[in-house]
C-alpha cells in the first residue's frame, strides 16, 4: 500500500509540474513606434493616401515600393519582419477588421499620456500635455529596477527627449538615452569620435527628436555592452512625418523601423544569454485619425486616436498569429504584462494597475 501511495503521490507531483507553464523569458524588450496606425500595420499602405500628391512627393515610386492588390501583400511589403517573423512566431492584437481591439483609456490620446498609461498601468487625468514635466507616477521600469536581480539592468532608449520626464530620470535612476543627449562612450575611440561628429553637425528636425538611425547605433552598442534585462525602446519618426503630412516618409520610416526591430532581434538572438530567453512587446502610444486629412493628427478631437495595436513574440507566448474573438485589450495592461513575463507581480504593489494580458501569458 505504501509503495502504491508513493507512486500515486509522485505521479500527481509530476502531473502538477507538467501542468504549470515554466516562464522562460529572462529578458524583456518593449518597443514603441510612435503614432503608427493600426491601419498600416494590418493593411499596409492606405489607398486614400499612397497616390495623393498632397502627401506623397513621388507617387509612382511610393506605389512601386509599397502598393499591391491585397492588404496581405501590402503589409508584407511595408513590414517584412513584422509579417515574416512576428506574425508567424508570435501574437498580434489590434486588427479591428477582425473584431480584435486594443484601446487607449486616457482621455487625451497623445504621446505623454499614452506612455504613462502603458508603463504605469493606469491613465493619469492630470497629464494633459506633452509638456507636463516630471512624471509623479513610477513606471513598471522604475519598479523593476528596484528588484535586486534587475537593479542597474533596466534601461530607456528613445528618440524623444521627453522620455526623461515620462520616466522621471532624476528619481528613477534608470539608465537612459533620450533625444540629442551625447551618446555614451564605447571602447572604440574612432567610433565615438564619428558618432559625436554626426550628432554635432546634423541638421536637426527639431531639438527634441533624434533620428531613428542615430538611436539604433547607440542602442546596439548598449545591448552588447550593458546587457540589459528589461529595455524600453522608443522610435519616433513615424509620428513626426505624419504631423508634417508626409505620408511617403511615414511609410519609409515604418519600413526602416521594421528593419531596425529585425536588427535588434537578430543581434540579441545571436548572443547566448539572450537566445531563446527574450520577449519583444511592440506597440504604439496612440492611434490617429483616418481619411484624407484627419490621418495627420491625433488627440481628443480625432476619432480613431484611441485605437492602437500590440505584437508579442517570445518563449512564453505561443505562435498563434492574429488573434480573433477575444475580449478587447487595454493599453494599460502592458505594464503588468511586462512584469509578469519577467516573473514579477506588479499589481501586488500597484493594485490600481490593469491586469496583465492573460492571452499573452498562456505558456507552451
Amino acid at each position: 500500500m505504501k509503495s502504491i501511495l508513493s507512486l500515486l503521490v509522485a505521479g500527481t507531483l509530476c502531473f502538477s509540474a507538467a501542468a504549470q507553464p515554466v516562464a522562460r523569458t529572462k529578458h524583456l524588450i518593449i518597443i514603441t513606434i510612435d503614432g503608427f496606425r493600426w491601419q498600416e500595420v494590418f493593411t499596409g499602405a492606405d489607398p486614400l493616401l499612397v497616390a495623393n500628391p498632397d502627401y506623397v512627393r513621388d507617387t509612382a515610386l511610393t506605389r512601386g515600393m509599397y502598393w499591391d492588390s491585397t492588404a496581405e501583400l501590402r503589409r508584407q511589403k511595408l513590414l517584412p519582419f513584422f509579417w515574416g517573423t512576428l506574425a508567424t512566431k508570435g501574437r498580434l492584437y489590434g486588427n479591428r477588421l477582425w473584431g480584435n481591439k486594443v484601446n487607449v483609456r486616457n482621455f487625451y490620446k497623445i504621446s505623454y499620456p499614452g506612455y504613462n498609461e502603458m508603463s504605469v498601468g493606469f491613465p493619469n487625468p492630470d497629464i494633459t500635455s506633452n509638456e507636463f514635466g516630471p512624471n509623479p507616477n513610477a513606471s513598471v521600469f522604475e519598479w523593476l529596477n528596484k528588484s535586486p536581480d534587475l537593479s542597474g539592468r533596466v534601461a530607456i532608449y528613445g528618440t524623444w527627449r521627453t522620455y526623461v520626464d515620462i520616466f522621471n530620470e532624476p528619481r528613477s535612476h534608470l539608465a537612459m538615452q533620450a533625444g540629442w543627449a551625447t551618446a555614451p562612450r564605447t571602447n572604440d575611440a574612432a567610433r565615438d569620435t564619428l558618432l559625436a561628429r554626426l550628432f554635432d553637425t546634423t541638421t536637426r528636425f527639431d531639438e527634441e527628436d533624434v533620428g531613428n538611425s542615430f538611436l539604433q547605433v547607440e542602442l546596439l552598442d548598449y545591448v552588447r555592452t550593458g546587457k540589459p534585462r528589461v529595455l524600453f525602446v522608443g522610435y519616433g519618426e513615424t509620428d513626426n512625418w505624419a504631423h508634417q503630412g508626409r505620408y511617403d516618409l511615414v511609410l519609409e520610416s515604418a519600413h526602416r523601423t521594421d528593419g531596425f526591430v529585425k536588427e535588434l532581434w537578430d543581434t540579441l538572438q545571436a548572443m547566448p544569454q539572450y537566445h531563446g530567453t527574450t520577449t519583444f512587446i511592440i506597440t504604439a502610444d496612440h492611434g490617429r485619425g483616418s481619411g484624407p486629412v484627419e490621418w495627420k493628427d491625433h488627440g481628443v478631437h480625432q476619432k480613431g486616436s484611441e485605437n492602437v495595436w500590440i505584437a508579442v513574440i517570445g518563449p512564453d507566448t505561443p505562435a498563434l498569429g492574429e488573434r480573433t474573438n477575444i475580449a478587447p485589450v487595454m493599453q494599460a495592461q502592458i505594464a503588468a504584462t511586462v512584469a509578469a513575463l519577467i516573473g514579477k507581480d506588479y499589481r501586488k504593489d500597484v493594485p490600481r494597475a490593469a491586469p496583465a494580458i492573460a492571452d499573452v501569458l498562456k505558456g507552451p
